[in-house]
């Protein structure tokens, strides 16, 4: 279950600047030292170690995104971009059921009509935090409409919590 947090856009924008800086100097020192340490060990002098160099390279992204997805997950200077990638891996589970989330909203059904407004709540703050106005203001209208219909049925639009069995409801609908 995701849920959205509130975040400072401009804060958001130098905290994940600063671990992606992190990360790439990590993986150039890796690919750099495994690619020369594959030359030394395996390679022949004035020979062709391309293949040598490329298999550090690629060691280098394997150790990178281990590192990455294991203990530098939980770390909190990578707690900004990993909340960014989840905000956009639960927006990318709605926007893959949009046709039935969009049908069963007119059909008034309740758990598509709480999932919508989560994706519009989700879509605006994604928007906010990567400086994307021209993209958000195209979708106001939609979510004015939207968010007055919740009101006029009683359901709460405070729908920051990405419920799952909204999305096995319409998966199995």
């Amino acid at each position: 279950m995701f849920e959205l947090k509130p975040c400072d856009p401009v804060t958001y924008r130098q905290q994940t600047r600063r671990s992606t800086l992190i990360v790439a100097v990590l993986f150039l020192g890796l690919a750099m030292l495994l690619s020369s340490l594959a030359v030394m060990l395996f390679g022949e002098p004035g020979g062709d170690n391309f293949r040598f160099n490329v298999g550090g390279v690629f060691a280098g992204v394997l150790i990178t995104v281990a590192l990455v997805r294991g203990p530098f997950w939980t770390q909190p200077w990578l707690a900004p971009a990993v909340y960014g990638w989840q905000l956009k891996r639960s927006l990318m589970s709605v926007t893959n059921v949009m046709h039935k989330v969009t049908e069963r909203v007119q059909a008034n059904d309740p758990a598509a009509i709480k999932l919508l407004r989560f994706y519009h709540l989700g879509v605006t703050q994604m928007h906010e935090l990567d400086a994307n106005s021209s993209a958000q203001a195209q979708l106001v209208g939609e979510i004015e409409a939207h968010k007055a219909k919740m009101e006029a049925l009683g359901i709460d639009t405070d729908q920051t919590r990405l419920d799952t069995t909204w999305l096995q409801s319409l998966k199995s609908a």
